[in-house]
């Protein structure tokens, strides 16, 4: 396949792929679903509106900037934030009806304050820890952060709209963890209610534990990950939504034992042909991936050589017909054969989040649907 006319690395999102997933996890869940759309939708740009006509009908960022963002592009869904700290502008979030996630005494108060003075009962979802000790609250405070919230509940400073909580073992569904976490969970929302909070909406699972899980759905399901075609478990059949091409910039046929790139980690076994592409680890492209990535082109998997540098990657195209301007397949679904964010995952030692998040940073989107990736 040939693009002569392409100058830049292009990045496609497959409108379709998510709509599909979205349309998935509904359907499977029979829950709420939250469409998650921190870092940027995990890198893939402007699709929660994407994910509301599929069938979501929540959005989730972590931050309270991100869910103004949303606001001011005409996100009138309901959005939860629950990554803030506790001098956050609760007052904007109120003021753009904003569900925030509360994680400890002094942010309930900060959030309440805010609330008090912008005359309006603050949304706001008790976070429990029920196993990370990274974010929510811990056990030990749950009770009387639980008292503190029905206070200000009947003061009409706040309003108890959900309570979550985060797994830490979710990837790998069978773990004795998941099993002790749900224990936590349940028992914190008991001793929520016990303390007279009616919280509507109950959210445990995300991506993994939602496809893979059922006792772990509660009420509503935080679908990130596997909206771009991610299964953390690694087990469902999910559709991949980016695609990342970039034209040949340079060819050159090189002699045998000819060094390549930065510190000549490698040298060419025999006469062969080079192929520079204009994308590197500025671009996102992982470092570590080095030695063990690939790309696609015309149809065949040709290995990167060399170090990935910051704005160009060397291909060996040993004897394989390349012309200059022909379209390398960089990373996709796989079903033209090219590799996919598990590929560049592994090659890295990481996983696809960090993959799909990091890749964008110069590039433009292009949203289109998968059969729109390679019309001109």
């Amino acid at each position: 396949m040939s693009v002569s006319e392409a100058r830049l690395a292009e990045l496609y999102v497959d409108r379709q792929a998510v709509a599909r997933n979205v349309q998935h996890f509904r359907r499977i869940t029979g829950t709420s679903v939250m469409a998650v759309v921190k870092a940027d939708a995990f890198g893939h740009g402007d699709v929660a509106q994407i994910a509301l006509e599929n069938g979501a009908t929540w959005i989730g960022v972590a931050s309270i900037p991100e869910a103004l963002a949303l606001r001011a592009d005409g996100i009138a869904a309901p959005i939860l934030s629950w990554l803030n700290p506790v001098n956050a502008a609760w007052a904007d979030a109120i003021a753009a009806s904003i569900d925030v996630a509360v994680t400890s005494i002094e942010q309930l108060y900060a959030i309440a304050a805010a609330a008090e003075r912008y005359g309006t009962a603050a949304r706001v979802h008790l976070h429990l820890d029920v196993g990370m000790s990274r974010d929510g609250a811990p056990s030990e405070i749950w009770s009387v952060l639980c008292i503190a919230a029905r206070e200000l509940e009947k003061a009409d400073r706040i309003d108890v709209v959900g309570i979550m909580g985060h797994l830490s073992n979710a990837d790998d569904p069978g773990h004795a963890q998941n099993d002790t976490e749900r224990l936590r969970f349940t028992n914190g929302v008991r001793a929520a209610r016990r303390r007279g909070l009616t919280p509507r909406e109950l959210h445990l699972a995300a991506s993994a534990a939602a496809l893979h899980r059922p006792d772990l759905r509660f009420s509503m399901s935080r679908v990130g990950a596997g909206l771009y075609g991610i299964d953390p478990a690694a087990r469902a059949d999910l559709a991949p939504a980016l695609t990342l091409t970039v034209p040949v910039a340079q060819l050159r046929a090189v002699h045998a034992q000819q060094g390549v790139g930065y510190g000549h980690d490698h040298v060419t076994g025999e006469a062969t042909t080079l192929a520079v592409l204009p994308i590197g680890y500025g671009d996102g492209l992982p470092r570590a991936a080095q030695g063990r990535a690939e790309v696609s082109i015309r149809g065949q998997r040709l290995p990167i050589v060399g170090r990935i540098s910051m704005d160009q990657i060397v291909v060996d195209v040993g004897q394989h017909p390349v012309e200059l301007g022909d379209v390398a397949l960089v990373l996709g679904p796989g079903d033209r054969g090219e590799p996919t964010a598990r590929d560049w995952a592994a090659w890295a030692g990481t996983i696809e989040h960090e993959i799909v998040t990091r890749i964008g940073v110069r590039r433009s989107r292009v949203l289109r649907t998968a059969d729109e990736r390679w019309a001109r």
